[in-house]
């Protein structure tokens, strides 16, 4: 059963110009997930789909396959995840290479580590699951959420006002790292969160979205303090 490891990293970041090679503690950001992709052993193929050059030959650099460059129309704003996933499939099975599991792998995701995708890939054979992804708790009940009406301040859902928060059912968001899933069962929805979507829990100090340079600051501060307890 062949696996394909994806890391869609497109050029041209207007927030943080050149991110996903931008340097992270001494290393471009994306050679974290290539490597933590190569060093699990799992896949049969690490790519980079990107309509970069430069980034092309970092990755290359680093031990990933750049096999064809992304479409024009999938390097664009509006290109979802799925898009970009699906263009890669079709694209390898134009070559007729085919495969049962992908995983989408963030560029920049400098926590998810070798032992997290095998996991994450054991848990897919054994719970027979369709996909898997990581999921972070928040860390305050989103039923009690406040918002801003006109300038006044109120309960986004007034019922649970007054509710402990032990009472509250758990909520939690995508931790924005990667997606382990059946190849099949993607292709026939185009969406991620299938029928039979597992989840790994992971702390907030192991997740950090990355949009502007405080949030690159902070997802340094954390990978350190994790790599120190080491």
């Amino acid at each position: 059963m062949k696996n394909l490891a994806i890391i869609p990293a497109r050029g041209g970041s207007k927030r943080i110009p050149g991110k996903n090679i931008k340097a992270f503690l001494g290393k471009p950001i994306i050679a974290y997930s290539i490597e933590a992709a190569l060093k699990s052993g799992l896949f049969d193929e690490v790519m980079v789909s990107t309509d970069d050059e430069t980034i092309a030959e970092m990755a290359k650099k680093y031990g990933a396959k750049v096999p064809f460059l992304r479409s024009p129309k999938n390097a664009d704003d509006f290109a979802t995840t799925a898009d970009v996933l699906v263009e890669v499939i079709d694209e390898y099975k134009r070559i007729d290479k085919h495969f049962a599991m992908a995983c989408c792998l963030y560029p920049t995701a400098p926590f998810v580590t070798p032992l997290q995708l095998q996991n994450a890939h054991s848990r897919m054979i054994d719970e027979e699951l369709d996909s898997i992804y990581p999921v972070v708790p928040f860390s305050y009940p989103i039923q009690r959420a406040l918002r801003i009406n006109d300038g006044r301040l109120g309960f986004i859902n007034p019922e649970f006002a007054n509710s402990r928060s032990q009472d509250l059912q758990k909520a939690f968001m995508d931790a924005g790292q990667f997606y382990f899933f059946k190849v099949d069962a993607f292709l026939k929805s185009k969406s991620l969160l299938l029928a039979k979507t597992g989840a790994m829990i992971i702390s907030e100090l192991a997740a950090q979205d990355i949009d502007n340079e405080v949030d690159w600051q902070l997802a340094e501060m954390k990978y350190k303090l994790i790599h120190k307890q080491d």
